[in-house]
């Protein structure tokens, strides 16, 4: 079978091609899917390069999220059957024609889904539930502040907070992007060429922003301790701008704001039965149609590398699927 393989650890993707490798065979409650699509996710990129939380000695084939057909059961697996449709999360392997996943990962394709759309879900839909509900604490009435608005986590988190009744504010560095998640439902957008202070506080009548979604960090996560409100959650959820931010303890403290950390995934390994509820949850949302991921484009396997570039220079909306 065809497979993306990391065959070494490397900032330009250079240690990264298409390969032909063994099908695998499913273990003990495991399940190997006919991969009919797989998203784009940062951490994929961060993989390739080890700087990742998690580490992976080459060779790998990354991939998070999987949609497809079940192609064969491991011992033990009674769940599902020959056939099925799934979907759900991994921690690799996905970019590739066939996939090992533990039956406990997935769920069954809801039906009035795409498999591109069911492959766009789990990951940015889990960050989102947990960051929002678990972490943030976020309520009805209150004020959503989402940077890094148009990725894939991004468009979740506007998607999410605006289910559980917030005023939702997204932030990014384009107008055209902007104004594509103006019309997926966020309140008001902000480009951040000229900073996003002044008018968070003018949009929230000088208060602030409650909870403010953070997947940027460095300059963002800087001037959105300026415009959180007292009370507020700021929530740490990764750097793509490349820099870890520094806050001094004082502001905190004279502001009365939270710095939050959220790692979805590990929290539903630390508390495994919120992790399960957290599931549940996101993909009782899905069946319901109250949630649906943005599909930015689909691209065949052999441009996985082009795909992961995309992501790297902020020119995607929503999620990037691939095919193999």
């Amino acid at each position: 079978m065809r497979a993306l393989v990391c065959h070494a650890l490397s900032d330009d993707f250079s240690g990264v091609e298409v390969r032909e490798v063994p099908v695998p065979e499913p273990g003990p409650g495991q399940v190997r899917i006919k991969v009919r699509a797989t998203s784009i996710n940062f951490p994929d990129l961060l993989l390739c390069r080890g700087k990742y939380q998690l580490k992976l000695e080459p060779p790998f084939t990354p991939g998070m999220d999987i949609a497809g057909t079940i192609d064969a059961l491991g011992e033990g697996v009674d769940q599902f059957d020959l056939g099925d449709e799934v979907c759900g999360g991994a921690r690799f392997g996905g970019f590739a024609e066939y996939a090992l996943v533990s039956a406990d990962g997935l769920q069954k394709k809801p039906s009035s889904m795409s498999f591109d759309e069911a492959a766009s879900y789990s990951a940015a839909y889990l960050t989102a539930y947990v960051s929002l509900v678990r972490r943030g604490r976020l309520e009805a009435g209150e004020t959503l502040l989402v940077h890094g608005a148009s990725g894939g986590v991004g468009m979740a988190a506007v998607d999410v907070g605006k289910l559980l009744g917030a005023t939702v504010i997204a932030t990014g560095g384009s107008d055209e992007k902007l104004a594509k998640v103006k019309a997926y439902g966020a309140d008001h957008v902000i480009n951040t060429a000229d900073g996003f202070r002044t008018k968070v506080k003018d949009l929230t009548n000088g208060r602030g922003a409650d909870v403010i979604y953070d997947p940027v960090g460095g300059d963002v996560f800087d001037e959105s301790v300026r415009c959180i409100a007292f009370d507020g959650r700021l929530l740490v959820i990764g750097f793509t701008s490349g820099r870890i931010a520094n806050v001094a303890t004082n502001m905190p403290l004279i502001k009365g704001f939270s710095v939050v950390g959220v790692r979805a995934g590990e929290y539903g390994r630390q508390f495994p039965d919120r992790g399960r509820e957290n599931v549940k949850q996101i993909w009782d949302w899905a069946r319901a149609g109250k949630t649906r991921p943005y599909v930015h484009a689909t691209l065949p396997l052999e441009q996985t590398i082009d795909g992961f570039r995309q992501l790297q220079n902020r020119q995607v909306v929503g999620k990037l699927i691939i095919t193999p």
